[in-house]
């Protein structure tokens, strides 16, 4: 099952999962079907992690440096298959987030702590992963990634927009300030030739994908625009080029450990360590449902740590699980990682040979295969659909949307006051859990009485406290039941229905022991009934099952109120009672 803890497994599987899958490339045309798969990818690869690079704030081959080891190192030590590791968009711009404020007018310190980043990211990464806490992403609910991917994408998006546009301007505070910049500096000053080499790329990607959707649009409206500004003369015309790329492999290398600026990254690398995770590991469970292949949350958590560490020292960029090239891998037929490792190898064969073809891409081509490439992460139904689902819910996807743009490019405020916000809203509801008043149903069922207006007994009362019962929550508790005993004058046994209490605790516990004496000394007893095992651990382990007394607690229902009618004895008509059972 994906995602699933598995602390059974010898060590030698944590250590060397791949061998778990070598055995799979014997079957008949399993690496033949994994070279094409990693030679497709490439070739998407190859343009977009160059894109994504000139979205992190740094060169262009930075981009390529990330593409070479990282893609490897996660498919040999992670959990899944297919999974296409690399620079992706969202963990693209949380870096330049990441590093503009500490290292704007450095470009020196700009690529020394983009390295770190990267390091730190898969340090953060691997310990969650050795230690088994991949459970902190859950975190980050739904809810707070809708809003921030679809604030993220639209910040992307417009980030490129005085590339596509040929212009240049000084970055303000906020993202917004700056887009309103770029826009007044474009009415005035648009050059036009980096205008058009942008709209022919996307006119390029969008005829091929609706037309000819098997020929990789990326790939091919970087040659077409790479020839047309070599032939054109574009970058002597004032059109912003890629340039000389060195040639040759990324050399290993440690990052400097500036203690100082570590401070400074530390919520930034926790961020997109949590948000890169979630990410990779929603692709991976997407393409695992549709292989059905076992996929190990914590494993997974390693191998993209490794991968950061990999570009942490060999000059690279935090990266993750793409979901576009994840679908171009699977798409293709990948059986084995053995596909990003062919991935990895075509872009060292670029990185050593293939360099000098790319000086004359125009730098608008790369915008214009960014815009593309965010533009299908803005869907908005997702958030109308958790305003149905539950209304706090949307509530925090759209603050965490327009808290998100407002404080670009600072996107970590914006993801933690989400974060924070859906905490807040998840104790708040468990703080006034649902409590019904139950009685009979003609069908025999106990069903609340508000709901379905049915008459109830004046002598005994049924309660069903939907939630655990915590400190948070245990006032409410006591103040419902009293609530229902100063409604019912006559009352001489409440009854709680405890079905619906997973837990409680030792606030809870001591509620209830008190509310029982107090109701004791009034008359009245306070029975308990469906309890779950966790509920009664709790009680024995406290000895509140000895000083109330096991007859107050009943495995069913029907039990409890049998134990109330033989109290009430002879005077009751039990027959005539609404909670007896018709049936």
């Amino acid at each position: 099952m994906a995602g699933k803890k598995d602390d059974s497994r010898p060590l030698w599987q944590i250590l060397v999962p791949f061998v778990s899958w070598a055995g799979l490339l014997k079957e008949k045309g399993a690496l033949r079907a994994d070279l094409i798969s990693g030679v497709t990818v490439a070739l998407v690869l190859v343009p977009q992690s160059m894109a994504y690079a000139q979205l992190a704030g740094l060169p262009v081959y930075y981009g390529l440096y990330a593409s070479f080891l990282p893609p490897m190192v996660a498919a040999l030590f992670g959990s899944s298959r297919q999974l296409a590791t690399g620079p992706v968009a969202v963990v693209s711009l949380m870096t330049a987030a990441a590093l503009e404020p500490i290292a704007a007018g450095s470009p020196e310190g700009y690529l020394a702590y983009a390295v770190l980043l990267a390091f730190m990211v898969g340090a953060f990464q691997l310990f969650l992963g050795v230690f088994r806490l991949g459970v902190l992403v859950d975190f980050l609910s739904h809810p707070v990634v809708i809003g921030f991917t679809n604030a993220g994408a639209i910040i992307i998006a417009t980030s490129q927009l005085s590339k596509l546009f040929g212009v240049s301007v000084e970055k303000a505070e906020h993202h917004y300030e700056t887009v309103m910049r770029v826009v007044e500096a474009a009415m005035a000053n648009t050059h036009l030739p980096t205008l058009g080499m942008g709209l022919i790329s996307i006119a390029i990607m969008l005829a091929l994908k609706s037309h000819l959707p098997k020929i990789p649009n990326v790939l091919a409206a970087v040659a077409i625009t790479t020839l047309l500004s070599w032939y054109t003369g574009f970058g002597e015309a004032g059109g912003a080029v890629v340039g000389t790329i060195p040639e040759g492999l990324p050399a290993f290398n440690l990052p400097v450990f500036d203690w100082t600026v570590v401070q400074q990254l530390v919520t930034a690398a926790i961020t997109i360590s949590l948000i890169g995770f979630m990410e990779a590991i929603s692709i991976a469970k997407a393409m695992a449902a549709r292989t059905r292949q076992r996929l190990d949350a914590n494993q997974e958590l390693i191998g993209q740590g490794l991968s950061n560490l990999a570009a942490g020292t060999f000059s690279g960029y935090p990266v993750s699980g793409s979901f576009s090239r994840s679908a171009v891998n699977i798409n293709a037929g990948a059986v084995t990682g053995v596909s990003s490792v062919v991935t990895g190898a075509v872009v060292g064969i670029t990185l050593l040979f293939l360099t000098p073809l790319l000086y004359h891409l125009p730098q608008a081509t790369l915008a214009s295969v960014i815009i593309m490439a965010v533009l299908n992460l803005i869907k908005f139904k997702p958030m109308v659909h958790a305003w149905r689902a539950q209304p706090h819910d949307g509530v925090v996807s759209i603050v965490t949307f327009l808290l998100t743009l407002a404080m670009a490019p600072h996107l970590d405020k914006g993801i933690l006051i989400g974060v924070g916000l859906s905490i807040a809203l998840f104790l708040y509801r468990s703080m006034r859990p649902r409590v019904a008043v139950l009685s009979r149903y003609p069908d025999g069922t106990l069903r609340d009485i508000a709901v379905h207006n049915l008459p109830t007994s004046p002598k005994i009362s049924v309660m069903r406290f939907d939630g655990s019962l915590y400190f948070a929550n245990a006032g409410y508790f006591e103040s419902s039941v009293l609530s229902i005993v100063a409604a019912n004058p006559e009352l001489r046994y409440i009854i709680i229905d405890a079905e619906g209490i997973n837990q409680i605790d030792a606030t809870g516990e001591e509620v209830l022991y008190h509310l029982t004496e107090r109701l004791h000394a009034s008359g009245i007893e306070l029975l308990v009934a469906r309890m779950k095992k966790q509920f009664m651990d709790t009680l024995h382990r406290t000895d509140v099952i000895a000083k109330l007394g096991e007859t107050r607690f009943f495995p069913r229902v029907q039990f409890a109120l049998d134990y109330a009618w033989d109290g009430l004895g002879p005077d009751y008509d039990r027959n005539s009672c609404p909670l007896n059972n018709p049936i």
